[in-house]
C-alpha cells in the first residue's frame, strides 16, 4: 500500500483536524507532561519534582510507576508510605483508562519510535527481523527476576524514557546512545519493534489494563470499506480485525464490535483515519452484537458474549 494514500479518504471526509484529531491530543499530552518535568531543573520552576517512575506534584500529589515499584519491591526494599499511595493512584488511573494508554499519551520514546515508523514509511524501507509478541512479558519477567537477584532496579539502568530524560537536562551522552539505538532499530531493523516487542513497560501496562473499561470500538463496522487505513497506523494492528470484522480467534464465533485485546494503546488513530467513522471511544460495558449482524448466527444474539 502506498504510504502517501494513508488517511487520504479521511482527509477528504473530514478535514485535516478531523483526520489528526487524536494524534495532535496526544502529542499534546506527551509534550506537557515532559514539558512539567523539565520546568525545574532547566528554569527553576518546579511545579513537578522527579520523573515518571516518581514524582511530586505541587507538594501535594504523589505519582509512583507501579513496575519501578515492583522491581523495588524484588530487591528488598518496601517503597515508604508516600510511595505506596502514588502506586495505588497510578494503578486506579491506568486500570479506568487502560494501562497501554501509558505507551501513547505519556512516554515521550512513543514520539521517537512514531518518527521512526514514519520515516521508514516514506523512505519505503521494507522487511524487518522477526521477533514474537510474547518476547517483551520475558523481558518484563527476567527484569523483575534481575532485580531481586542483583538487589538493583535493573530496568532504570538502561530505561529510553529515563535516558531521555537525563539527555534533556544533560545534554549528549551514553543517554541518548540509548534513545538513538531505539530509533535505529525501529527505522531500519524491526517495524513497531521496541514498543509492539520488547518493551517491558508496555507490557506491564498492558497486563494491567486487561479489564480496563474505556475500550475503542467498531461501533459501525457494517460501513468499513476494508480501505485498511487503520491497520496501517496502528501500532498494534493485530487487535483490530476480531473487533472490526466480528469473528473470534478461529473465525468460530462472532463477537462484539469492542477492541478488548490488552495491547490496545487507546492512541485513537484508528478514529482518525477512517473516513466511513467506524470507530469511536466507548466502555466495554457496550458489546452487544449488532442485531443485523447477530441474524445469521443464532450463538450471536445480543448481550451473548
Amino acid at each position: 500500500m502506498n504510504a502517501k494514500r494513508i488517511g487520504a479518504d479521511a482527509l477528504a471526509a473530514k478535514g485535516w483536524l478531523g483526520t489528526y484529531k487524536w494524534l495532535l491530543l496526544r502529542r499534546t499530552s506527551q509534550l506537557a507532561i515532559l514539558g512539567l518535568f523539565l520546568l525545574g531543573p532547566l528554569f527553576g520552576v518546579w511545579i513537578v519534582k522527579g520523573n515518571l517512575a516518581y514524582s511530586y506534584t505541587l507538594g501535594v500529589l504523589p505519582l509512583t510507576d507501579p513496575y519501578v515499584a515492583l522491581q523495588s519491591l524484588m530487591t528488598g526494599h518496601v517503597p515508604e508510605t508516600l510511595g505506596l499511595l502514588g502506586v495505588a493512584i497510578v494503578l486506579v488511573f491506568y486500570f479506568l483508562v487502560g494501562g497501554r494508554v501509558y505507551c501513547s499519551w505519556v512516554c515521550p520514546v512513543n514520539i521517537v519510535t512514531d518518527t521512526a515508523g514514519w520515516l521508514r514509511r516514506r523512505l519505503g524501507i521494507k522487511g524487518s527481523v522477526h521477533l514474537a509478541r510474547e518476547t517483551r512479558y520475558w523481558i518484563l519477567g527476567m527484569t523483575l527476576a534481575g532485580s531481586a537477584v542483583t538487589g538493583v532496579v535493573l530496568w532504570e539502568l538502561i530505561n529510553p524514557v529515563s535516558m531521555l530524560h537525563r539527555g534533556l537536562i544533560f545534554g549528549m551522552g551514553f543517554a541518548w546512545t540509548i534513545v538513538l539505538a531505539v530509533f535505529l532499530f525501529d527505522l531500519f531493523v524491526m517495524s513497531r519493534g521496541w514498543c509492539g516487542r520488547l518493551c517491558p513497560v508496555g507490557a506491564f501496562y498492558g497486563l494491567l489494563g486487561r479489564v480496563s473499561p474505556l475500550r475503542v470500538s467498531a461501533a459501525q463496522r457494517s460501513a468499513c470499506n476494508d480501505c485498511m487505513d487503520c491497520f496501517e497506523v496502528c501500532p498494534e494492528p493485530q487487535v483490530i480485525r476480531p473487533a472490526l470484522k466480528g469473528m473470534a480467534k478461529g473465525g468460530k464465533a462472532a463477537t462484539g464490535p469492542l477492541i478488548l485485546a490488552s495491547a490496545c494503546t487507546n492512541c485513537g488513530r484508528c478514529i482518525d483515519v477512517c473516513a466511513k467513522d467506524v470507530f469511536r471511544f466507548g466502555t466495554r460495558f457496550n458489546n452487544a452484537i449488532p442485531v443485523s449482524e447477530a441474524g445469521s448466527d443464532p450463538a450471536a444474539a445480543p448481550g451473548k458474549f
